[in-house]
């Protein structure tokens, strides 16, 4: 069939206008630095949130039974599998030092990422401000914007002696009248940076005064570095009865593929987090809860993860040692670091296409992950490669700077 001509789109008019939510949000181009890489053994793997550590025995060998049943293979019900709720709800409650109901304050997701938009659309009205660190995850940034919502950044310092650092007065400074929530990931992707306890008392005293939702990305949060100290804020003063926790199987415990995750707590709004879950994506991934369950209650559950984080913290160790000579900024936890490349001369988008060219180093440049400084952050992820090849970091960015 031939094109129409321009009488005949004439005729029909123009085309229908495009949304504004859209306008201001980049396109996601992690995978299109993938591809470029693919299909090259030789080159390094820094893109992409991937871990070659393997998932827990026992979840792959509940997975595999889970495509035998009929129960995995159902829609119901539609909050997520009874026994996964109840092990998530304990999780949390344990990490947190509360109690929560599973079937009230607990809703399983197909992945953190599905938990943080309903956690979102459950709490904000459009024009709502939100609070996010800078740099932080792009997939809470613009979850904000997709949601209606304006987010507001309060900047991660970094300190030489100290490294990573929340500027509390800015972030207090953030707040407004139509300021509703603090969105929040700890360790913060992709800087690693760390809130410590005097931090969580800054953020808990805020959302008391100023009667805020803090909505916690909790994926990483026991992926510390340092021997630093585990705090869940839900368990601060206060802050339970205003704290939703977003959690998934993904990093921790390596189940990246099996997208499942939750949301827990207050009962008033998971009531609303699991009607936004119904009209968007319905229930969690039913194959996968069963492997998700299977690596919340493993007898070793809390070994197993620390076995996996001291080999990233190994790892993180590696890259650092590997670009002393270069400006790097040590991450206190999480599966990646950042380069600044201000000293250089470069934008991060630069640096990350030669390094994929003339060395073979895939790394992202974090240009949508916060305000005007993220054009400067190369990200690094220290979790998909093994250290003796992360070893050779130093002489590739030697061949390209």
């Amino acid at each position: 069939m031939s094109a129409p001509d321009d009488s005949v789109r004439a005729r029909r008019g123009p085309a229908p206008t495009l949304p504004r939510r859209l306008a201001g949000i980049p396109g996601f181009d992690i995978d299109g630095v993938a591809r470029t890489a693919a299909g090259d053994p030789g080159v390094l793997r820094l893109e992409n949130l991937d871990t070659d550590l393997r998932p827990p025995a026992a979840a792959v060998a509940a997975t595999r039974a889970a495509l035998q049943s009929p129960a995995a293979n159902s829609y119901l019900p539609f909050t997520g599998r009874a026994g996964l709720r109840a092990a998530a709800a304990r999780h949390v409650g344990r990490l947190a030092g509360q109690e929560y109901d599973p079937d009230q304050e607990c809703v399983i997701t197909a992945g953190g990422t599905e938990g943080l938009l309903n956690a979102l659309l459950a709490t904000l009205d459009p024009g709502d401000e939100v609070i996010l660190t800078d740099p932080t995850y792009a997939g809470m940034l613009q979850r904000v914007r997709l949601a209606g919502a304006v987010p507001r950044l309060a900047p991660w310092v970094f300190e030489p002696a100290a490294g990573w650092r929340l500027d509390l007065d800015v972030l207090a400074g953030c707040v407004g009248d139509r300021t509703r929530a603090l969105f929040i990931m700890n360790p913060s992707m992709p800087s690693g940076g760390v809130l410590d306890a005097d931090d969580w008392a800054a953020v808990a005293d805020l959302c008391e005064r100023r009667n805020l939702w803090l909505i916690y990305n909790a994926v990483m949060e026991r992926i510390l570095f340092d021997g630093r100290p585990y705090l869940h804020p839900a368990g601060l003063p206060g802050m339970r009865g205003r704290t939703l926790t977003v959690g998934s199987v993904s990093k921790e415990y390596r189940l990246i593929g099996w997208r499942t995750g939750w949301v827990v707590g207050p009962a008033a709004v998971l009531a609303d987090v699991a009607k936004v879950g119904i009209y968007n994506v319905v229930t969690g991934v039913g194959i996968g809860q069963p492997g998700a369950l299977a690596a919340l209650t493993a007898a070793d559950e809390a070994e197993d993860v620390a076995a996996s984080v001291r080999r990233w913290e190994r790892r993180r160790d590696t890259v650092l040692a590997a670009l002393r000579d270069y400006p790097v900024r040590p991450a206190g936890g999480g599966w990646s670091l950042l380069v600044d490349t201000r000293p250089l001369g470069l934008t991060a988008r630069e640096l990350s296409v030669r390094l994929l060219a003339r060395a073979g180093v895939a790394a992202t440049p974090m240009d949508a992950w916060g305000g005007p400084d993220a054009e400067y952050q190369l990200r690094l992820v220290f979790s998909n490669e093994p250290a003796a090849r992360l070893r050779t970091l130093g002489d590739r960015f030697a061949e390209v700077l």
